[in-house]
Formats: C-alpha cells, sequence, structure tokens
C-alpha cells in the first residue's frame, strides 16, 4: 500500500528529535573545527537556499552574538554579487545536492584567500559531504517533500557550531531530548486550514522560523503565506488582512516578543483570531488564540515551538490539499542553478 504525504512526513516528525540530539552529540570535532575557522577569519557567510536559506537566517544572529560578523544570503544571489573580502562560507544543503551549491562548488569556489568551505548536510556522502569538512546530520535521507525533520537537524548542527565558540545555550539540552507534550491544536488547525492566505510573523532569530513555517505551508498546502518580521507586518502588509487571512505569531521572552503584543491586539479589535505560540511564559495576549510551550528563549525557544507549528501547519494543510505532500511541478532535490 502507497504511504500517504501526510504518514511519510508524521514519519519524518516522529523521530526529528532523536536525530537531531544524535546529530548534535556526534558533531563536537567537526564542529570544533568550524569554530576555529570562524574564529580566525572572523566572518562567517551562511549560504543556503529554500528551507535551508531560513534555518540559516535563524541562526545568523546567535552567531553575531558570539562576536561574529554573520550574514545569511540566499547562494543563487550571492553568486551573483557576492560581499568582497574573506570568510567562512558555511554552505548548507539538506540533501548535500542542491543544484545552486553544486553551481558554487564548480565555479571555483575553493576555499583559497576568500575564506574557508564549510558544509552542514544530512549526508556525508552527499557531494557537499564529499567535497568540503561538513557537519552531517544523524539518521537516513529526509523523505517528506516539504523540510521537516532537516529544520531540527540543522538547527542541531548550528548549535553544535555555537556550543563550540562558547556561546551559551540555554535549555537546549533540555529542548533537545525533552519535547513536551503538544497543547490541543484542534482550533489553530481549522484556523488556518480555513484561510486564503496567511502571515507567519515573529522577532529576531525566531523570524527565520516564521519563515520556515511560511514555506513548508505555501509547499504543502499550495496557499500563499508571507514570512514577515513583526515591523515589516505593520509597515504595510498589514492592510492585507481580511477575514480570509490567517495570522500566525512566535513568541518568545524578552526581545523575541517585543511589541507582538500590539498587533495582536489591533488584530483582535479589527474582529480577527491570531495565533500565538508562545514560549515566553507570560499570560496570553488578549484576543488571540494562544498554545503554550515550556519557556524557553534562543534557540530552545525555535526547538519548542518547531514541533508544535509543524503539527499546526501539516494539518491544516492535509485538511486543503487532498494530495497533501505529494508535489505537481517540484522535486525534492531542485536542480536549480545547475539545471
Amino acid at each position: 500500500m502507497t504511504e500517504t504525504g501526510l504518514q511519510i512526513i508524521n514519519a519524518e516528525l516522529d523521530r526529528q528529535f532523536p536525530d537531531a540530539a544524535a546529530t548534535f552529540a556526534a558533531q563536537t570535532a567537526p564542529a570544533a573545527h568550524a569554530a576555529e575557522q570562524i574564529r580566525a577569519t572572523g566572518r562567517l557567510h551562511l549560504l543556503g537556499i529554500g528551507g535551508s536559506h531560513w534555518v540559516n537566517r535563524l541562526a545568523e544572529p546567535y552567531y553575531r552574538q558570539a562576536g561574529v560578523d554573520a550574514t545569511a544570503h540566499v547562494i543563487s544571489e550571492y553568486m551573483r554579487a557576492p560581499l568582497p573580502g574573506p570568510a567562512v562560507k558555511l554552505l548548507t544543503s539538506q540533501s548535500g545536492a542542491s543544484g545552486e551549491i553544486l553551481r558554487y562548488l564548480d565555479g571555483g569556489a575553493d576555499g583559497g584567500p576568500d575564506g574557508p568551505l564549510i558544509g552542514l548536510t544530512l549526508h556525508a556522502d552527499s557531494p557537499l559531504g564529499r567535497r568540503v569538512p561538513a557537519l552531517a546530520g544523524h539518521g537516513p535521507a529526509e523523505r517528506s517533500y516539504a523540510a521537516t525533520r532537516s529544520v531540527s537537524i540543522t538547527i542541531a548542527q548550528h548549535a553544535a557550531i555555537l556550543n563550540a565558540l562558547g556561546h551559551p545555550l540555554p535549555g537546549l539540552a533540555e529542548a533537545l531530548h525533552d519535547p513536551a507534550p503538544l497543547p490541543d491544536t484542534a482550533a489553530a488547525t481549522a484556523l488556518l486550514a480555513g484561510a486564503r492566505n496567511a502571515v507567519f510573523c515573529a522577532r529576531g532569530p525566531l523570524q527565520g522560523l516564521a519563515d520556515s513555517l511560511a514555506l513548508t505551508f505555501m509547499e504543502l498546502a499550495r496557499v500563499p503565506a508571507l514570512g514577515l518580521e513583526a515591523g515589516m507586518f505593520r509597515h504595510g502588509p498589514f492592510e492585507m488582512v481580511t477575514d480570509t487571512t490567517a495570522t500566525l505569531f512566535l513568541r518568545a521572552p524578552g526581545t523575541e516578543g517585543d511589541n507582538l503584543g500590539a498587533l495582536v491586539g489591533d488584530l483582535a479589535q479589527a474582529g480577527y483570531r491570531p495565533i500565538v505560540l508562545d514560549a515566553s511564559g507570560e499570560p496570553p495576549l488578549p484576543g488571540a488564540l494562544t498554545l503554550p510551550v515550556p519557556q524557553a528563549t534562543g534557540l530552545a525557544a525555535a526547538l519548542r515551538l518547531l514541533p508544535l507549528a509543524q503539527r499546526i501547519v501539516v494539518d491544516a494543510a492535509e485538511r486543503i490539499a487532498p494530495d497533501m505532500g505529494r508535489p505537481i511541478r517540484s522535486t525534492k532535490v531542485t536542480s536549480g542553478e545547475a539545471a
């Protein structure tokens, strides 16, 4: 019997945290090598495309907090307008075979005077894993079309490098090894499934996670979705919200939840019901459908919020697209710039 898209995704989600924890534990040596290269250069360009780019975007602020001049770039555009000067190039490709990554490597990138190359991939024997020193994820190839398990594994790889850089990762071990039971997602799933478009919104590092979720929803449900920083949502796109728009916010303590209350309050006052996935440990925002997870900050907050958001997005997409998880005109690994 042929597996459904939902069954394939659920199998990936079921093993994502054991595989992410094993990845973090097993990458001490390659993470130390990466950290040594990053310290020596002082600059880091995080290069990826698709879901890989958004996980890089999530990790980018933490490298800055560790004292590194770090910027995340879509690799197809970086190839056309690279930043001058030496920097470590951290090439992220969950498959290790993305067309853009291969073209970049084939185009003469060799880790010479422009800076060392480091890979993040799920597969040590992939083209990326074979051609540059790489951190490899634990477990088999990801089978789901949309990035699911690979998101948590790539977060764990970045965490291993940040740990080697000496950056504190409060609550990370607990988030990896003891994911909390999910709250009831039925109401949030119904709101998202009933929408004709959606906005996924966050602050700071969590914006990379919001962007990743928007991409997953578009891929699976085939519904237009935007990932918007809270400030960017306020400056214009706020006008797009109607009664067919779902809005989903990611909230954590401090600056990772800064000023979300005003946005949520304005939406509620206009008659809408925003969804807030909340790791802040603070009281729920009035007018919102709030789903709490254990209080966490930093990468631990992303890992606490990720499975809850994935469950809502996947279940809503399954209601919208009967063949959810079966791409119509795309493939799991795209040839992209190498076509």
